[in-house]
């Protein structure tokens, strides 16, 4: 499962770029997961629903309903915001798509548990120490989905 992070609503360019990532990870066949409301979550499920791939939503609240009409899978969690490390938690690597503080928060909790983290037009960090992004920044979907499928097998087979 990759994670599609982002802001909602979202801008018409993020939509864009969301429904093309959501095309491109089921293309290579993975199943999308997000957050599973509007905006970015919206476009990505779009994207992958229309390329034939499977989609789970993650929502923060106990209502099914409120998911997007793209979601194939919804998960309830009650969790309001917390769901957020549910959804960085249940992903093999993240995407984020420009975003708000609730995707700064699913960032965060990604790099905590390790997954690796690709940034189409979203936040760009630097550790403390000033090293290397922890968002690795690209310019297109296909790109950051390469990197996350890179980083996922190396991290995969470093803890079989």
């Amino acid at each position: 499962m990759i994670a599609v992070v982002g802001g909602d609503p979202c801008t018409p360019d993020e939509a864009s770029v969301a429904f093309a990532l959501g095309r491109e990870i089921a293309g290579r066949g993975h199943v999308v997961v997000c957050g599973g409301r509007g905006g970015v979550m919206r476009e990505a499920c779009r994207g992958a629903r229309t390329a034939g791939g499977h989609t789970v939503g993650i929502l923060p609240g106990e209502d099914a309903a409120q998911a997007n009409e793209f979601v194939e899978f919804a998960i309830t969690t009650g969790l309001g915001h917390a769901r957020n490390a549910v959804v960085a938690r249940t992903a093999a690597a993240l995407i984020a798509v420009g975003g708000c503080y609730g995707t700064l928060s699913e960032i965060a909790f990604a790099l905590i548990f390790g997954r690796p983290v690709a940034g189409l037009g979203t936040w760009t960090l630097l550790s403390p120490a000033g090293e290397a992004p922890p968002v690795v920044p690209f310019d297109s979907p296909a790109d950051a989905l390469d990197y996350c499928e890179r980083a996922a097998r190396k991290d995969r087979d470093a803890h079989p």
